[in-house]
């Protein structure tokens, strides 16, 4: 999952996208290890693969990260996506977002979220809605903007 984390970090600098996960590996910032570890832990991370090399994670869980309020009702809740740098536009983070709603519907959940940046012109908010996600509440941490987005499913 790190490795994973670290080449999307990679690959967003190499596009100048350097203020949505900064331009230091995941692996090697030890408070983002723990956060990363304790939403695993947490939640269902799943691993994609293309011809059997890790190419993308999504780890699903009951709850957002601190920054967002909880929902008013039961949800479910899409943290660190990404996808390896190596595999971008094979619809990969598609892939895994559909099983996020798979999961969330065997789950008896009607409701599942994301945040994500908002910067570097909206790109990833126009992302998920492409995927079928509604902008709800912009908000933001520290001088990181983002943007709370939900699916019913």
């Amino acid at each position: 999952m790190l490795g994973i984390l670290d080449s999307a970090v990679v690959w967003l600098n190499g596009k100048g996208i350097t203020a949505q996960w900064g331009t230091e590996p995941f692996s090697a910032r030890p408070k983002t290890v723990e956060l990363v570890t304790e939403v695993a832990t947490g939640g269902r991370t799943w691993i994609a693969e293309v011809g059997g090399v890790p190419a993308g994670t999504l780890t699903l869980t009951p709850h957002p990260g601190s920054y967002v309020p909880p929902a008013d009702e039961p949800e479910r809740y899409v943290r660190f996506l990404a996808t390896d740098g190596r595999f971008h536009g094979l619809g990969v983070g598609a892939a895994l977002l559909a099983r996020a709603v798979e999961e969330t519907r065997r789950a008896g959940v009607s409701l599942l979220r994301v945040d994500c940046f908002a910067g570097s012109g909206g790109r990833l908010v126009a992302y998920y809605e492409r995927r079928g996600f509604t902008r709800t509440d912009p908000f933001t941490v520290g001088d990181w903007p983002g943007q709370l987005l939900e699916m019913r499913v």
